[in-house]
């Protein structure tokens, strides 16, 4: 993600604000030119963004921003619908009476805004097209109840989120027990959304013939498939196929950790070169520093440069961390076989882009 600056006062801000912590203004997430904007009063609840990108445009506060102050992006003055862009791909919602939910919540939306953020600067769809036969993209966030625990999934279309895992404990008792070396809330979401997009960009379309080729048949019986992972573990050579060793249990599940590395990628990447990130990987007493190259959202997206700045991007951060007694912010490898995958699924979101 980029980095966002005040437009009254330059102060750096960041993508969940509302207020400049320096100046005070009013600030605001525009989705429609992606951009985080000082808001200037044009009248009764209606704002104008001082953002060059939206050309001084009209803007409304989101209803969750306003009634339940979560919510910072804000919906154009043409548009009726009461929630912004991303609000409004809610099927449910935690239940506020209950304590600690509406904190849960915003964690959650946080991580959402964050993914959606991604696919809109990536220019995947997210709504259906009108009259169109695929499913829109949809979230329902629920909790456990009595003999009834919610499992995290998507299927036609809707991802739901256990609430549990916004609870920092709770989501962390899970990544030990299941023996996970990264889970978060965000890598959640991205790896649910790469369910949705197999289903968009490569089910019953030219690109399944390749997808088959690097990822396995996804015909293969998929509850049998995690049944025996989870009762026999991973496959032993998975380290040298997959990115994960839940990659190993079903192609689709393949494709969805792989998906999901591509979004960490992307994000991480942005946010390196927005803030003018520079490594060294090769000899760090000399000169020869490299600078995080700024991706270029568009069809020439140069997949070989992404990757040529991410592996010694990830070895400075990882060792940041352990200069702060943290494990590995990135606790991975990328071996050929993945990179080819990874590949794959540039190719598919620039073939996006192009249509």
């Amino acid at each position: 993600m980029k980095c966002f600056h005040c437009d009254n006062c330059g102060m750096m801000v960041f993508f969940k604000n509302d207020l400049c912590i320096k100046c005070g203004h009013p600030l605001g997430f525009l989705p429609d030119v992606l951009d985080l904007s000082e808001l200037e009063t044009a009248s009764e609840n209606q704002w104008r963004a001082s953002s060059s990108l939206a050309q001084k445009r009209v803007y409304r506060n989101c209803a969750n921003g306003q009634q339940y102050k979560i919510c910072n992006w804000m919906i154009p003055e043409n548009d009726s619908n009461p929630l912004c862009a991303a609000c409004r791909l809610n099927e449910v919602i935690p239940n506020l009476a209950e304590n600690k939910n509406l904190e849960r919540w915003e964690k959650l939306e946080l991580a959402k805004r964050r993914c959606l953020y991604t696919f809109l600067k990536l220019g995947l769809p997210v709504e259906n097209a009108r009259g169109g036969k695929q499913p829109s993209l949809r979230f329902r966030f629920l909790e456990d109840e009595e003999n009834s625990p919610v499992k995290t999934g998507h299927q036609d279309g809707v991802i739901t989120v256990n609430i549990a895992e916004a609870d920092d404990d709770e989501r962390e008792h899970r990544r030990l027990t299941l023996h996970e070396p990264y889970r978060t809330v965000v890598g959640h979401l991205r790896h649910e959304s790469g369910h949705f997009y197999w289903d968009r960009l490569i089910a019953n379309s030219p690109n399944q013939k390749r997808f088959r080729e690097l990822f396995g048949d996804e015909t293969a019986d998929y509850d049998a498939a995690l049944q025996n992972y989870y009762k026999q573990g991973p496959s032993a050579d998975w380290q040298g196929r997959t990115v994960t060793a839940y990659a190993s249990s079903h192609p689709w599940e393949d494709w969805a950790e792989t998906w999901a590395h591509y979004l960490h990628i992307m994000d991480t990447l942005e946010t390196a070169a927005s803030f003018g990130v520079s490594v060294n990987p090769d000899n760090a007493a000399n000169d020869a520093s490299q600078k995080i190259s700024p991706i270029m959202f568009n069809e020439q997206m140069d997949f070989d440069k992404m990757l040529e700045g991410w592996i010694p991007l990830t070895c400075a951060l990882n060792s940041i961390n352990h200069g702060m007694g943290l494990s590995d912010l990135y606790p991975f490898v990328i071996p050929p076989a993945v990179v080819e995958k990874l590949r794959f699924i540039h190719q598919v979101i620039k073939s996006v882009r192009s249509n």
